[in-house]
């Protein structure tokens, strides 16, 4: 069901929720956290999509703050002004989704805009699917926010927004482009986990030019193995999007796990048959619903993002092909 309130305010909406619920009882209440999505004018869809799919493992509310982030919402042509949109039952998955979409000084105040919405006593998360303020901590919605999710890789310049990310790292921050690192990791730490469990003395990492994930893997890996590290970037046109590969080399022979085709990446060991593993980049849904599976910060990225890729850019160990 969609419920729409042109030209409303915090207060209308609020009596429209309490209504629907006491009326078709299609609002449930068994909610654990507020969701609030801020995007651009006309980019709502993808993200609201990602987060009806994550609700039916994270049930919750989700509040989608629309604004022209080109004009800074004050040249839009219709004043002052905002229009809302209520989506429950088969239209918002397991959540409820109230789209605000403000115009002219209505866009001014975001967190005004959403604080007579949130759920009471719940943690409040959100997320920047596209744009993202420089310092996302101290922004109005960074501010009472549990936890801050923005994605790099949407950003203009990917590798300065994760470089930004980085100065202004703060507990609770992260970002799309650690997300998409999961099974990277999950596949390489347990790579390293079986024998003959030689050192690993150098490591090559290689991706897309507009993969800030690349960068990222290259710094966990040098924080955690405390090696040097070379790292390649390659146009698209000449590879596949995301990360490519990794080369860890060792005494005994590299340990080699490469991505040639879309979604599947080869493992090549010393000593062993090579074998071909599912590791297809993430999408929207299945990065939104990790990160919602932990409302702590997550000290490792905290780690990484702060420490790791200053390490990592400060004592350059040089670079594979063409580096940032």
């Amino acid at each position: 069901m969609i419920v729409d309130l042109p030209d409303t305010t915090t207060s209308k909406i609020s009596k429209s929720l309490v209504k629907i619920r006491e009326e078709g009882g299609a609002v449930a209440l068994g909610r654990v956290l507020t969701l609030v999505i801020v995007t651009s004018l006309g980019e709502e869809e993808d993200a609201i999509e990602a987060a009806n799919d994550a609700s039916r493992e994270h049930p919750m509310r989700v509040i989608v703050v629309s604004t022209d982030h080109e004009n800074d919402g004050m040249n839009t042509g219709r004043g002052a002004r905002l229009d809302a949109q209520i989506r429950v039952g088969g239209d918002a998955g397991a959540s409820e989704v109230i789209v605000l979409r403000a115009y002219g000084a209505a866009a001014s105040d975001q967190e005004g805009l959403v604080t007579g919405l949130l759920l009471s006593d719940a943690p409040v998360v959100v997320w920047w699917p596209g744009m993202a303020p420089d310092n996302v901590s101290t922004s109005s919605l960074g501010r009472i926010a549990t936890r801050r999710i923005t994605d790099s890789s949407n950003q203009a310049n990917p590798y300065e927004a994760l470089l930004s990310r980085s100065k202004t790292y703060a507990p609770g921050d992260t970002d799309f482009a650690w997300t998409r690192l999961t099974l990277w990791r999950a596949q390489l730490a347990a790579v390293l986990d079986q024998p003959p469990y030689e050192p690993v003395t150098d490591i090559e990492v290689s991706g897309a030019s507009d993969s800030p994930s690349t960068l990222l893997l290259a710094a966990w890996l040098r924080h955690q193995l405390k090696v040097p590290v070379k790292y390649g970037l390659a146009p698209r046109a000449n590879g596949s999007s995301g990360i490519h590969g990794v080369i860890l080399a060792r005494s005994g022979g590299p340990i080699e796990l490469v991505r040639e085709v879309p979604n599947v990446a080869r493992l090549s060991q010393p000593n062993q048959p090579t074998h071909d593993l599912s590791l297809p980049r993430r999408n929207l849904r299945d990065c939104l619903a990790e990160e919602l599976r932990r409302l702590d910060p997550d000290d490792l990225y905290g780690e990484v993002i702060s420490q790791g890729l200053v390490e990592l850019l400060e004592k350059n160990d040089g670079s594979a092909s063409d580096e940032v």
